[in-house]
């Protein structure tokens, strides 16, 4: 996406919140917002990885003194929604599962054991290439939930597979279709999921989130 595709899109995410936390805001809420985008936009661009962590922080830091109470009600609810949708979704015989603050994952580097997984943090940032994965099992199920999330997937022929996703401000970008703003959904199966050894089932959803999905 170009820069001024990104900043639309920060934009729209803006307004978004500006229209539903409006009576709370301040202008320390406004900077805070401000440096949050900022900071995405930076680690989406990948040449200022670490400043936009900082910018995420300082930003979080700020939202997190001028309204305590609110950003923790929100921590409550998104977490809440996270354990309900594990025990819906993940099978009883077993699974990964973590909780953080930060999560910086790279599962596109080297091959990587594909297993049954749950994930839910603050701040994350996740990259996974379905074409090093190593499947335990026939069946899987990845999850990935939380609060500000940046998911690049890449996924394989290899497996069949299943996605769910959902963004409640930022945008989901899928092969050539992205959605940008609010309320974005997205649900695919690939076409040969059924005659596949492995299969897989990918579940994202996050309260601000940039999402890329492409098929290689």
């Amino acid at each position: 996406m170009d820069t001024k595709k990104r900043f639309l899109a920060i934009g729209l995410i803006g307004l978004g919140v500006l229209m539903i936390f409006g009576k709370w805001l301040s202008f320390f809420t406004i900077v805070a917002l401000f440096l949050l985008g900022y900071g995405i936009y930076k680690i989406r661009q990948g040449e200022e990885v670490r400043t936009g962590y900082i910018l995420l922080a300082v930003g979080g830091g700020l939202i997190l003194l001028d309204h305590f109470m609110l950003v923790v009600a929100i921590l409550m609810v998104s977490l809440g929604l996270y354990y309900a949708k594990v025990r819906k979704t993940q099978p009883q015989g077993g699974y990964m599962q973590k909780q953080s603050i930060t999560s910086s994952i790279h599962w596109d580097r080297d091959p990587w054991t594909l297993r049954n997984t749950s994930m839910w943090h603050v701040l994350g940032e996740i990259d996974i290439d379905m074409s090093l994965a190593i499947s335990e099992g026939p069946d899987s199920i990845l999850m990935f939930q939380g609060v500000v999330g940046d998911i690049d997937l890449a996924v394989s022929e290899d497996y069949g597979v299943e996605i769910e996703a959902f963004v409640l401000f930022g945008q989901i970008d899928f092969s050539l279709d992205r959605e940008t703003g609010m309320l974005n959904r997205l649900y695919w199966k690939s076409p040969n999921y059924e005659e596949r050894e492995h299969k897989v089932k990918i579940i994202i959803s996050y309260l601000v989130g940039d999402v890329d999905i492409r098929l290689i």
